[in-house]
């Protein structure tokens, strides 16, 4: 613990920036239906953020080198919530679009800065520990903040005030305890060209995950208020489907690093697919069938991204992990753009029966892909692949960075 004391700070602020973004999403998709707006309205303003969030990730390092890390997490902070509060004083869709736009170009830029701010304070020594205690705090803050919904309920201001404490809150631990100020980042290399030449199953995969993901964290309240949820059992819902994602995570991982790890996407992309199908044709209106099946929808399904992101790392070279990290995050902004409006305008004219329909869709041209691309070039063998597994969180390159320490230390 004497290792990651001087982290706790920042490790703290990530914990506050997650849980209030967590709750930010659920809880707009509820408002959004409580005021009337339609499945497609809350559909766009889920793209809103999205398409911020991949604008975010582009600029950050350049405002990270002009104004520094301090400067950066202040101001977009300060822009997060005040956004936040605008959306409880102006209650139209247009204007949600834009804030969640905004919204998500802060967050992007907040998640980069800290975990820039992580990676230059961590070691080798306590990488893995600081790892484990990231995930455990973005598991805990936001499977809690769900719960904060039913505890304040969907009307009047207070979830909003809450998500604007959250992000000006973020800011005690760092200003309070953190005296450093990081040397800036280098520039992240965007080449989406070379990141599809290098592996274009995983592109393809991150953004079916993205299509899928995205369509189930902002309309998936939607779908549970539809079939009869309270608000109490959409919290629940939603938080089987993230909690479930950690189950198979690491098994998965171990497995895909001994074997073809095309081999071991293929079988988690069937698994996504059957639950998805129990989702629509088994589980029916029960909120039981369906925390579990949804539990078991998570535990396929969310994994897929760490086994796309390594096997893409597989067919890297040296010096060209970074770039395939940052690009596959962006081409997964771009399906968890277009995911939320797809899924949105189903459940709309079809009603929640399609909504997992849909995601089966999605994941069974995935599975199809992978055969195809299993029959075009050979795996790389298990000895010979650069990077192990590494079970990653879609909050900003640099998490990829964190999670991967340099190649000449992770050889086998």
């Amino acid at each position: 613990m004497s290792q990651i004391r001087p982290l706790i700070p920042l490790l703290v602020t990530a914990g506050i920036l997650i849980g209030g973004n967590g709750l930010q999403g659920t809880y707009i998709a509820l408002r959004g239906s409580y005021e009337g707006f339609s499945p497609s309205l809350i559909g766009m303003i889920g793209a809103g953020y999205s398409v911020g969030f991949a604008i975010g990730c582009i600029y950050v390092t350049r405002l990270l080198r002009e104004i520094g890390h301090i400067r950066t997490f202040s101001a977009m902070a300060a822009i997060g919530a005040s956004c936040s509060l605008a959306m409880s004083l102006i209650i139209d869709p247009t204007f949600w679009f834009l804030m969640r736009f905004v919204i998500g170009i802060a967050v992007a830029s907040l998640f980069a800065t800290v975990e820039s701010w992580i990676n230059a304070k961590v070691t080798n020594a306590n990488r893995a520990r600081t790892l484990s205690i990231y995930r455990l705090v973005d598991l805990g803050s936001v499977t809690a903040a769900q719960y904060m919904i039913p505890v304040a309920g969907i009307e009047g201001t207070v979830i909003f005030s809450i998500i604007a404490i959250a992000m000006t809150l973020s800011l005690v631990p760092i200003s309070l305890a953190d005296r450093s100020s990081p040397t800036p980042p280098e520039a992240i290399r965007f080449d989406l060209k070379a990141v599809w030449r290098i592996s274009p199953l995983a592109v393809v995969g991150v953004v079916c995950v993205g299509l899928a993901m995205a369509a189930f964290r902002n309309i998936g309240p939607i779908y549970g208020e539809a079939i009869g949820m309270s608000i109490t059992s959409i919290a629940t819902f939603m938080s089987a489907g993230i909690i479930g994602g950690v189950v198979l995570q690491y098994p998965l991982g171990v497995y895909s690093d001994r074997l073809d790890r095309r081999t071991v996407i293929l079988w988690t992309t069937i698994g996504s697919i059957i639950t998805g199908a129990y989702l629509s044709f088994g589980a029916g209106t029960s909120e039981t069938a369906n925390i579990i099946g949804v539990f078991l929808f998570g535990a396929f399904s969310m994994p897929l991204y760490s086994l796309c992101s390594a096997h893409g790392n597989d067919y890297a070279k040296e010096g060209e992990h970074a770039l395939v990290s940052a690009g596959l995050l962006f081409y997964w902004s771009v399906g968890a753009t277009v995911g939320p409006l797809l899924a949105s305008l189903l459940l709309e004219y079809y009603g929640p029966d399609v909504f997992f329909i849909y995601t089966s869709v999605i994941f069974a041209g995935f599975a199809v892909f992978t055969l195809r691309r299993m029959g075009t070039r050979p795996p790389v063998p298990p000895d010979e692949r650069p990077r192990r597994f590494r079970a990653l969180l879609r909050t900003s390159a640099y998490f990829n960075k964190l999670a991967a320490p340099p190649d000449k230390e992770d050889r086998r």
